[in-house]
């Protein structure tokens, strides 16, 4: 288990806030030894919480052509056919997955293929699993095309909570099943728009985890 770069910041400002406030408390309040150490404890307590969520484990996978992994950990909230008008502007099959946060907030690549679309979109900040949260919210969209000319679109889409989609993709890059695509902090969901004919392995209600869960197989 390690700590994903993106949070390096973010435990760096609260950590030292954190250290602050606690000098302060003791220093105000060092007559009162209850809020003193109760302070400190929830300080403690809440340090850990973000070293938690930007946590970045290591998963062994077994990639294969024709199987598409899990992009994220999660619920899956949606399986349905859907009209996807950013790209294809033709009828896919939308699965999506919503991360809570204490899911993992990595997400990565579900196939292996070269990247032939690539855009960002702000938008609103409705609930992650908001039926509108697909096409108003703040969100990135890409499109993977495999080895064989299959296509499928990756739209990372940010919550109520989180503001900030980090994305490591770019155009014409090539790249591999299972790498790291990005990181959506504190809240968020991913959405995969697959070919019609693709075999679904995974139902709704279902936790995912991220590199593991064979979301389908592409016929």
């Amino acid at each position: 288990m390690t700590i994903h770069k993106e949070g390096f910041g973010i435990i760096t400002i609260t950590f030292i806030i954190l250290l602050g406030l606690n000098i302060l408390v003791n220093i105000f309040i060092s007559s009162n030894i209850f809020i003193s150490y109760s302070f400190g404890i929830l300080s403690v307590i809440f340090i850990f919480f973000v070293l938690w969520f930007f946590r970045s484990p290591n998963r062994k996978m077994v990639s294969k052509d024709n199987i598409i992994i899990a992009p994220a950990d999660g619920k899956v909230v949606v399986i349905e056919e859907a009209i996807e008008n950013e790209y294809f502007h033709d009828k896919r099959i939308q699965i999506s997955i919503f991360m809570s946060p204490l899911n993992v907030h990595v997400n990565r690549y579900p196939i292996s293929g070269k990247i032939v679309y690539y855009q960002y979109h702000k938008g609103e900040y409705l609930v992650a699993w908001h039926p509108k949260s697909s096409t108003h919210n703040e969100r990135t969209s890409l499109v993977l095309k495999t080895l064989n000319g299959v296509e499928v679109l990756v739209r990372q889409i940010a919550g109520a909570v989180a503001r900030r989609i980090v994305t490591y993709s770019k155009i014409d890059s090539i790249v591999n099943q299972g790498d790291q695509l990005g990181f959506i902090k504190f809240g968020s969901r991913v959405d995969l728009f697959l070919p019609i004919n693709t075999r679904i392995n995974v139902e709704i209600n279902q936790k995912v985890i991220g590199n593991k869960t064979i979301i389908g197989y592409l016929e």
